[in-house]
């Protein structure tokens, strides 16, 4: 998987919080951050040719939306990330996570149920 820069990932963000079709004005009025137009362009046809994105032609405009889920993306780089730090090890990337992250006490206990519900749902299988 190809590397994806800062302004590609706010691109692909925007188009899944917003779950349909965006014409590059409402993509940009998504951003957290101020992008100009031409870079958003060609941003959007660069995530084309990386295929994360497509788009449809409506009159004379082009609406986009992803050809990637968020969770397909996210699992992809967490196994590349896996592989880089902790020997392919997700389990080992979640814990290097955890010991180098300032955690509050709410993240950490929502960290414990996810875990609880994970073993009860292996015990279950």
């Amino acid at each position: 998987m190809a590397d994806l820069r800062e302004s590609e990932l706010e691109t692909l963000r925007v188009l899944w919080d917003e779950g349909r079709e965006l014409k590059p004005s409402e993509i940009q009025d998504g951003f957290s951050f101020a992008i100009d137009n031409g870079t958003l362009r060609s941003t959007l046809k660069v995530l084309m040719d990386k295929g994360h994105v497509a788009r449809t032609k409506k009159g004379k405009a082009y609406f986009y939306r992803p050809a990637t889920t968020r969770e397909r993306l996210l699992s992809n780089m967490v196994e590349r990330l896996s592989r880089v730090f902790s020997g392919g090890s997700s389990a080992g990337l979640i814990s290097q996570l955890i010991k180098t992250e300032k955690l509050s006490a709410e993240e950490i206990a929502e960290l414990r149920k996810i875990a609880g519900e994970n073993r009860s749902a292996i015990a279950r299988d």
